[in-house]
């Protein structure tokens, strides 16, 4: 299936989310972690929201996920306003935080609450990649 080409905006980089803009770059999906509570931390943050540890260590995750909502966007504004339907979604990630994202190579009709997903990368220039997810089953159409 052709799905259709998304922007890829670079993100801003700032210390905070360094580290997860380098892993995307490397292709790899980074999340802070808890070393007091081990509580993943999405969005990243130099503290723990769980228990107030002012410090974070971060760690690969699996880049696995499910679809926890979607919606298919028919006009999008900005950088997206040319480009054709596209599905936003928010992805449970096997490793606990909830992120919101963009769900790639997909039939927006197969796409169902609870599929499961695997992280891809999206080049956004020197800095980052952008984080995106696509169904793990290939014979979507």
């Amino acid at each position: 299936m052709n799905a259709p080409q998304l922007p890829v905006p670079a993100p801003p980089v700032v210390p905070e989310t360094k580290p997860f803009w380098d892993g995307t770059k490397a292709g790899r999906l980074m999340l802070p972690r808890c070393p007091r509570c081990s509580f993943v931390i999405w969005y990243p943050r130099q503290f723990c929201p769980e228990c107030g540890h002012d410090s974070v260590e971060w760690f690969e995750a699996s880049g696995c996920g499910t679809v926890y909502s979607f919606t298919i966007v028919h006009r999008g504004e900005g950088a997206y306003r040319e480009t054709p339907s596209y599905v936003l979604a928010l992805v449970d990630l096997d490793e606990g935080p909830r992120v919101l994202t963009n769900i790639v190579d997909y039939d927006p009709a197969q796409l169902k609450i609870g599929l499961p997903l695997k992280a891809v990368f999206c080049d956004a220039g020197d800095d980052a990649a952008l984080l995106r997810f696509r169904p793990l089953l290939t014979d979507i159409t």
